[in-house]
């Protein structure tokens, strides 16, 4: 009998290669989703997609309704990507004796992806990150008289809620606008990267180093793979100094110096995971380090329907038109495949409800794909 795999997301085409490649191991695909309607429930790999609340209506009821599915379907193996994961991991210690949970320990794991507290761990280990503290401290006030600085919630993601700022900006000003907790970090000046890796007791088993090509605001839908020393090597020493399992990502800037510095970390699934070999993500997870994970051999690739809109959009603004283009030409599409076409043929249809909401609060793709989902702390219910 097949073991059944539940992956927790389905809106985002890094769901679409992880349903893939269990397909392709022989495992039954479920996925749980707050939208009725998902890029990977078109695909056929997938063998039943469940509607579940989301987080932002209630922490518990979401985690209530992945446990009473867990247990009806016999599920062997629950697989968080996204934002997801943070509140995903909390089902650990909850879960059947035969279900197994792939994310780090809830303290680790909100750890990292604390943007206050990743930059600390990060300096215990000699690596070297921008200068940041939370926005009522005097080191705050420090780095905003002198330098230009970056103003960003504790958990944010997909440049949510993200803000720059000259030296000298008022914080008294910038604060008051702010919802949640944030920090205030020194701008790093030089070129800007992200990674994805793959790691298990310390040892990265993969690491992936990419860049943007087209971007909706400050989210890469078209990328490029590059290799980058001094950004592995930093990858590498994180990895291993914090004996980390499972997912890791980073975003980074490199100065003209060559000096890789993290501004932050995301322990998720980000874009770079569309440049390894689709079948090898099973098997890592199943067998990590058992056999090579192998990068795809193309550089450049793309979320087809947004940089087509980004395309047409520098038709009448930016200087951007025809660098667009090219990528739009040549930049092989994530989700495509000959065998599986339906989630890249239906996808205007599946992901109309996050494009109506991104339409309606004048926000990007990207920043409305995960508002549901972000990790928030305490209790809360809001309208989505």
């Amino acid at each position: 009998m097949s073991q059944t795999v539940l992956i927790t997301i389905g809106r985002l085409p890094k769901a679409l290669d992880f349903a893939r490649s269990f397909k392709a191991a022989g495992w039954r695909v479920l996925v749980a989703e707050p939208f009725k309607s998902h890029l990977t429930g078109a695909s056929k790999c997938v063998d039943r997609s469940f509607q579940v609340p989301p987080p932002s209506k209630g922490k518990e009821a979401y985690l209530a309704a992945l446990l009473r599915l867990i247990e009806a379907e016999g599920v062997d193996l629950v697989l968080p990507l996204s934002e997801e994961t943070m509140h995903v991991a909390h089902l650990a210690g909850r879960l059947p004796a035969r279900t197994r949970l792939y994310a780090p320990p809830v303290d680790r794991l909100l750890a990292l992806h604390d943007k206050a507290r990743f930059p600390a761990i990060a300096q215990t280990h000699g690596l070297t990150v921008p200068e940041t503290a939370l926005i009522e401290s005097p080191e705050a006030q420090a780095i905003a008289e002198h330098q230009d600085f970056v103003v960003k919630p504790i958990f944010s993601c997909s440049g949510r809620a993200v803000s720059l700022h000259t030296a000298g900006t008022s914080l008294i000003d910038v604060a008051a606008n702010l919802t949640e907790p944030a920090v205030v970090q020194v701008q790093v000046k030089g070129k800007q990267y992200s990674t994805f890796a793959m790691a298990q007791d310390g040892k990265v088993l993969i690491n992936v180093t990419y860049q943007g090509a087209v971007m909706t605001g400050s989210v890469a839908v078209a990328f490029e793979r590059v290799e980058i020393p001094a950004i592995q090597a930093w990858v590498e020493t994180f990895v291993s100094r914090e004996n980390h399992s499972g997912f890791i990502s980073f975003d980074f800037f490199v100065d003209e110096s060559g000096t890789a510095s993290a501004i932050e970390c995301n322990p998720r699934v980000t874009s770079g995971v569309h440049f390894i070999e689709t079948d090898d993500l099973a098997p890592a997870i199943l067998n990590p380090g058992a056999q090579p994970i192998r990068f795809k051999q193309t550089k450049l690739m793309q979320q087809f329907y947004p940089t087509l809109t980004e395309v047409q959009a520098a038709m009448f603004k930016g200087p951007h038109y025809w660098d667009r283009l090219k990528v739009l030409r040549t930049a092989q599409d994530v989700t495509w495949d000959a065998r599986d076409p339906m989630p890249f043929i239906t996808m205007p249809i599946t992901a109309f409800s996050i494009i109506a909401l991104s339409m309606r609060q004048q926000q990007t793709f990207g920043q409305v794909s995960t508002q549901d989902i972000t990790w928030f702390e305490g209790e809360r219910l809001e309208a989505f």
